[in-house]
């Protein structure tokens, strides 16, 4: 049975999905940073050529990381079965940090997790992830190269971040040390993400969208 509209009419369900389920994924990404993250995953969506852009939706929401889940199962609530749930949020200080990534795990939502930050993910674009366990050492260390590489000063608040790291970075690049990163902590049998320092699944969300977009 169909739901109804705003006006109050039923709508049939085959009507509902032609609308909200692009063929080529509908990404609700929830994060917990109202900037750096929530701009590289809005400059992220920009990027999608035109001609995509009915094939591909990228939603991003903001939510308190306590938060994170609750809101994507609400949006989950509707048509769950066309909805690719994502939560990003970093290690940083993080209270069940694991017990978070374990929840959303349970729920069939995907943890773009980053520890200790965002920024070690920034980093893999010029080609490495330095071992850098605190959070604010990794912000600056990484506000050092970007400085170095692209002559301008790095700001959280920058809304052009994700074209900027394509720019003056190696996307493809920063997907290999990424993966490489995290085939080295399962062959040291290390799979607890609080304990593998530096690392992120970010890149997993990133190249599945642009794989999909190159395949098509």
């Amino acid at each position: 049975m169909g739901r109804r509209d705003r006006t109050g009419k039923r709508t049939s369900r085959a009507n509902c999905v032609g609308k909200r389920n692009p063929n080529l994924g509908y990404y609700y990404i929830v994060t917990d940073a109202e900037k750096t993250e929530k701009y590289y995953l809005e400059g992220l969506r920009d990027s999608i050529p035109e001609e995509f852009r009915n094939k591909i939706v990228i939603k991003v929401d903001n939510a308190p990381t306590k938060q994170l889940i609750k809101k994507c199962r609400e949006e989950l609530s509707i048509d769950a079965q066309y909805r690719k749930p994502w939560i990003i949020f970093d290690r940083d200080k993080v209270q069940n940090f694991d017990k978070i990534i374990e929840e959303a795990k349970n729920y069939g939502i995907e943890a773009g997790w980053s520890n200790p930050c965002f920024e070690i993910w920034l980093f893999a674009y010029f080609g490495e992830m330095p071992n850098i366990p605190d959070s604010k050492q990794c912000c600056k260390k990484f506000a050092e190269a970007y400085n170095k590489r692209t002559r301008q000063k790095y700001e959280k608040s920058e809304e052009n971040i994700y074209g900027k790291m394509c720019d003056y970075g190696d996307e493809e690049k920063a997907f290999s040390v990424a993966r490489q990163k995290r085939k080295q902590f399962d062959k040291d049998s290390i799979n607890i993400p609080s304990e593998m320092v530096p690392c992120t699944r970010v890149d997993i969300l990133v190249k599945e969208i642009k794989d999909k977009i190159k395949s098509n």
